[in-house]
């Protein structure tokens, strides 16, 4: 994997059923399954397989969206469209001896995977339909069509100063953000996110402190934008969208925009989204085809012990208890808690935490644990960790560590916590907690076998507020260095 290749936190989506029925369930892709099943040979279209316009008040009938609807044949048309591209009906090309410029239809290959098919051939079916509108939500918007179609009865893309690759772009990166909001441990989650806060996420630098006029205007343009994207989207179940208020739009704009708003009612008014569980499962796709790594929970279960090992490092502490679960699901016990010990093993920078996730994971396997970890007592990287994972379930004769272990698993302990990025009140909480219960902790620690001791005494020295305890600490660090 590429060094610099973008890695994001893991997501927990549903099933597979779960999801493959929400997309069955979502209004555009079951209109164009109803419309692929009541289509047939007599059902014109045109050579772009558009429904003609006298079939297009049928289809809007046949979906319930008859004349009392007034955008009801343009719905119709949109799932038609949909049901094209993703092969829920087949176009015929009209006969040659035929100068009605139209064809008729047949019932596609993968309408029968709607009943007959699996879940993933379902999703499958859901991603093409998100395709077909996303490229609708990242068109131009052709207010006179005419004005725009050149000489060579093409669309001239500079008189309408559109340009595809970046509003796809933005609009990626606008889903991306979102996605991103949805996935990380504290941050929006279920909540759903004002729609100001994605266009000043994809348009105000970070660096910058109050956002100038020009700047703010661009946000308020992108949030209109956004607003027509996401009625579009909304769907074909990838959000739930509460639109701008219109009543909003009709209001004169004051100086400060919508960036400046701080009650939570008007921000409301401008607009809120958030991802559905189906497009977490959308949005992931489209990130993974991009070549970003966005892992899903489960993903490592499959996989042994180091693998897991070393992925949870990734993960926050939640999704990684919840990964732990799946993995321990596929495995007897004793055998789990034999390759759990047997990965932890290591002299590498990331051994350390690999130690930490094994004994958090131990707590799961429970009393079958037991006998696998007594057999590493006398195991100078683990023989620390078992006594302290049999001490914390209360067993019986468990052999007093020898003083060299104590401190060894002092520093691996530490090394771990750094690596994990832990809060460093925590962090000063153990280093003090540590060198208060062991008289002169330096003195034993800097003669310590393990590769992360120099780093962890010169991380104590910054931790400690204690300036004397600090010093003791630095000093420590240097007569390891010197010493290895």
């Amino acid at each position: 994997m590429p060094e610099d290749r973008p890695t994001l936190p893991p997501v927990r989506l549903h099933s597979d059923a779960e999801l493959a029925r929400d997309a069955l369930a979502t209004p555009l892709l079951a209109r164009a399954v109803r419309l692929a099943r009541w289509a047939g040979p007599q059902t014109q279209v045109g050579v772009g397989g558009e429904l003609v316009d006298e079939q297009l008040p049928a289809a809007a009938e046949e979906l319930g969206l008859g004349a009392a609807i007034d955008d009801g044949p343009a719905y119709a048309g949109e799932a038609w469209r949909v049901a094209v591209d993703t092969g829920l009906v087949d176009v015929e090309e009209p006969a040659d001896d035929t100068d009605s410029g139209t064809g008729s239809v047949v019932a596609g290959d993968n309408l029968a995977l709607v009943t007959g098919g699996s879940p993933q051939d379902v999703l499958g079916l859901w991603l093409d339909a998100l395709d077909v509108v996303f490229a609708d939500a990242t068109a131009p918007v052709l207010e006179d069509i005419a004005a725009a179609i050149g000489d060579d009865g093409e669309i001239d893309l500079e008189t309408l100063e559109w340009d595809p690759e970046a509003e796809a772009a933005f609009l990626e990166g606008v889903l991306g953000n979102l996605y991103l909001l949805t996935v990380t441990e504290n941050g929006a989650g279920e909540e759903p996110v004002p729609l100001p806060v994605l266009a000043a996420s994809m348009i105000v630098p970070d660096d910058m402190g109050e956002p100038t006029d020009d700047v703010l205007e661009q946000v308020s343009e992108a949030m209109m934008r956004l607003d027509d994207q996401f009625r579009l989207l909304e769907p074909v179940g990838l959000v739930e969208y509460r639109p701008v208020d219109e009543e909003l739009m009709a209001e004169e704009v004051d100086d400060a925009g919508p960036a400046a708003l701080g009650d939570d009612e008007d921000v409301a008014r401008y607009g809120m989204v958030r991802l559905t569980p189906l497009g977490l499962y959308g949005v992931r796709a489209r990130l993974l085809e991009a070549g970003i790594d966005a892992p899903a929970v489960g993903d490592l279960a499959d996989k042994g012990a180091e693998t897991l090992l070393d992925g949870l490092a990734h993960f926050p502490e939640v999704s990684a208890r919840a990964e732990t679960e799946q993995w321990l699901a596929r495995r007897e016990p004793a055998a789990a808690a034999r390759e759990l010990l047997a990965a932890a093993r290591g002299d590498d920078g990331g051994a350390p935490l690999r130690r930490l996730h094994c004994q958090q994971a131990l707590t799961l396997v429970g009393p079958a644990a037991e006998p696998s970890v007594r057999a590493v007592l006398d195991d100078a990287q683990l023989g620390g960790l078992a006594r302290v994972w049999l001490a914390e379930r209360g067993a019986a004769d468990v052999p007093a560590p020898p003083e060299s272990m104590i401190f060894w698993l002092a520093i691996d302990t530490i090394a771990a916590q750094l690596a994990a990025g832990g809060e460093a009140a925590e962090l000063q909480d153990l280093v003090e907690g540590l060198v208060a219960g062991h008289s002169g902790f330096f003195d034993a620690a800097w003669r310590v076998d393990h590769p992360a001791t120099a780093d962890v005494l010169e991380a104590m020295g910054r931790l400690h507020r204690d300036k004397q305890t600090a010093k003791e600490a630095r000093k420590a660090a240097f007569k390891s260095r010197s010493a290895h």
